[in-house]
């Protein structure tokens, strides 16, 4: 009897952890509240290894990572899988064995706040062998620096190099792919280093092949405001939540962990910064970027008075390296057509809706897939374990406008 009552005890606690109350409109919600309680698990053994001087919590979340996720390149039937380098970064190369003898070309970067993933995890594998099958494309799959060691900019130089290597004639030829048939793509971080590397490269002069095409999937796009409405409406929702976004972005940009709360109160873009003019905050003002459908009731967070040397210590908060968001209109002009995906239950949504906003004003082409029942990070959890709905909708709709404008 003692053992039952034992037994019973550890279900209830085991339930309590998993079970999170969540939006109706969320899709498969047991399915996300267990893969959030996994994270969560993994996250709090991090934060408590970090805080004994054991290792640094991303280290540990890593190691997990490569030890459950991280597989081997392994060819197939239809594709052949290798293990390689371009220009100097680790890549994954996913090369279809039949099909036309010029491919389409795609370099894809990962996604994982910059600190964490790779793109040998097996839901990148798997999306990767499937884009190349599906599409009859050459898709490079890029492993940039991480943080701790490595912050910005060195992601983004990463992302670049790899880039301008992709659309370097020599690489090219040897992969048999179509110049005039490339695209850049990436979720959340990856998306960041998507999005930056195509509006740099679309206002370099010197280079003979362009990009046709960029998809950012669930974009991280700012660093300003905390308090769009989708902050404001998912913060609390997985498995982004708001202060491990504001953690994110500090590991990246190489700050102070301990202004994590300044930015989660809008503190570090308060109205007396001198760093942030008027034209910049234009550019995320999201009570004209935003329909109404999302603003919603939700009401704007900028205080008159703050810390106003943060912005001085961490200059990659208006750096449009680091926030393509805060471009220039005739840099997204100059960009390529676009497919922005994004997510209702999602602290990124916004980010993404008004950077779709920004290009189409700036007179690119923008598709806009929203998903009305997802949540961050839904796409790569498309195949089992991890299968779910959304996830293989929005992967196979992505995969779709690809075929199309690609």
């Amino acid at each position: 009897m003692r053992f039952r009552w034992i037994g019973a005890a550890l279900l209830s606690a085991a339930a309590y952890y998993v079970y999170l109350p969540l939006p109706r409109a969320v899709g498969e919600p047991w399915k996300l509240m267990l893969l959030d309680a996994l994270f969560r698990g993994f996250m709090h053994v991090g934060d408590m290894a970090h805080a004994l001087g054991v290792c640094h919590r991303v280290h540990l979340l890593n190691r997990v990572v490569s030890w459950v996720e991280v597989i081997e390149a392994r060819s197939c039937d239809s594709v052949h899988v290798s293990d390689s380098t371009l220009g100097g970064v680790p890549t994954r190369v996913f090369q279809p064995k039949r099909g036309r003898r010029l491919k389409r070309g795609l370099i894809y970067f990962h996604g994982g706040g910059w600190a964490l993933g790779s793109g040998r995890m097996r839901s990148y594998d798997l999306l990767c062998r499937k884009m190349a099958e599906d599409l009859d494309a050459v898709i490079m799959s890029v492993d940039y620096r991480l943080a701790p060691e490595a912050v910005f900019p060195d992601q983004y130089h990463d992302a670049l190099a790899a880039s301008r290597a992709f659309l370097s004639a020599g690489v090219l030829q040897r992969y048999s792919i179509d110049p005039d048939r490339v695209c850049v793509s990436g979720d959340s971080a990856g998306g960041n280093l998507a999005a930056a590397v195509a509006q740099e490269l679309s206002t370099d002069n010197g280079l003979t092949f362009r990009f046709k095409a960029q998809a950012l999937i669930y974009p991280v796009l700012q660093a300003l405001d905390f308090y769009t409405p989708s902050y404001q409406q998912n913060q609390a929702v997985p498995i982004l939540y708001r202060p491990v976004m504001a953690r994110f972005w500090l590991q990246y940009l190489g700050a102070d962990p301990s202004l994590e709360a300044l930015l989660l109160a809008n503190n570090h873009s308060t109205l007396d910064q001198p760093g942030i003019s008027p034209d910049t905050r234009s550019k995320l003002d999201w009570t004209t970027l935003l329909p109404a459908r999302w603003r919603k009731d939700f009401r704007p967070v900028a205080r008159a008075t703050g810390s106003v040397g943060v912005v001085g210590e961490v200059p990659g908060l208006v750096d449009v390296r680091a926030a393509p968001l805060l471009a220039e209109q005739r840099v997204l002009g100059r960009t390529p057509k676009a497919y922005v995906m994004t997510c209702e239950f999602d602290v990124l949504r916004d980010d993404g809706l008004m950077y779709a906003e920004r290009l189409q004003d700036a007179g690119v082409t923008v598709t806009n897939d929203h998903y009305e029942d997802g949540f961050h990070g839904c796409m790569v959890f498309a195949f089992f374990p991890m299968w779910s709905r959304v996830g293989r909708r929005s992967m196979e709709n992505y995969i779709d406008w690809l075929d199309q404008n690609l």
